[in-house]
């Protein structure tokens, strides 16, 4: 499972292909995502019980058109879990992985096909990663990304305070985002041990409780006029509130205060 996973994780890395070609997938890329959730959602059920516990988005699902949806990140199968739940409300995701997933031979190519947007960090290529979600998002995709752009490294796995990214993303387009807590992903794939516990799971299957939030509009929230660019401190706060709207989702589904209500910062990891 991790080998599937890593089609999905955002750890930072660098790698060669260029996000700046993404192409809207078509008919075939749509019946493969189609197949391959199937497949990975057996899987997952073998192995976890997925419980969506809380919807607050309208009808039960996200919206049509552009979104980005953002979730916490504690395990190699957050991209799986992700991919899954947008399809049980309505959507295809497409995410946001990290460069070298698409330097794989075996899942690179899938995660083309899939119309995955590959991320940059650390080269002078990784503005066009957002470049190629806006892309994305103009073409009324939904775009699913992790905020803190890695598996959490809290000893108790709370969120880690969030890069900007996301919230630079819906600004640029207008889309809403939608919060999307995981808890418990750490249980089905772990950093150490993933074939032992994968074992071990098969036989008692850890839960994984999800929430989704309200769909956020970021402009309003950052209080910018229609045309009007935010200023860094502005982006930087908006990007907080956005982390402290999914770090109390991950509080309502442990059942206990978050210690960091908008995400843990650095400083607090190497303290």
């Amino acid at each position: 499972m991790r080998g599937a996973a890593a089609v999905l994780q955002t750890h930072a890395m660098t790698s060669s292909p260029s996000p700046d070609t993404w192409q809207r997938p078509g008919l075939r890329a749509a019946l493969l995502y189609a197949f391959a959730a199937g497949l990975l959602g057996t899987i997952v059920s073998s192995v976890s019980r997925l419980e969506l516990t809380r919807r607050a988005v309208p009808t039960g699902r996200l919206p049509e058109g552009p979104v980005i949806v953002v979730a916490n990140h504690t395990s190699f199968a957050d991209g799986i879990l992700l991919a899954l739940v947008g399809r049980r409300l309505g959507r295809s995701l497409r995410l946001m992985a990290t460069g070298g997933v698409f330097r794989s031979g075996l899942v690179g190519p899938l995660a083309r096909r899939l119309g995955f947007i590959p991320v940059l960090r650390g080269t002078d290529a990784a503005a066009s990663s957002l470049d190629a979600a806006a892309t994305a998002l103009a073409a009324g995709e939904a775009v699913g990304l992790f905020p803190e752009g890695r598996i959490t490294r809290d000893a108790q796995h709370w969120p880690e305070r969030s890069r900007t990214g996301a919230v630079r993303l819906a600004i640029r387009t207008g889309a809403p985002v939608v919060p999307v807590a995981l808890v418990g992903a750490q249980q089905v794939v772990g950093r150490r041990g993933i074939l032992a516990r994968l074992l071990r799971n098969t036989v008692l299957r850890p839960r994984v409780l999800v929430a989704v939030g309200e769909p956020v509009d970021v402009r309003r929230l950052a209080g910018l006029a229609d045309g009007e660019a935010p200023d860094e401190a502005t982006v930087r706060r908006v990007a907080d509130e956005v982390m402290a709207l999914l770090v109390s989702q991950v509080a309502e589904l442990r059942g206990e205060p978050a210690p960091h209500p908008a995400g843990v910062p650095e400083e607090a990891l190497t303290a």
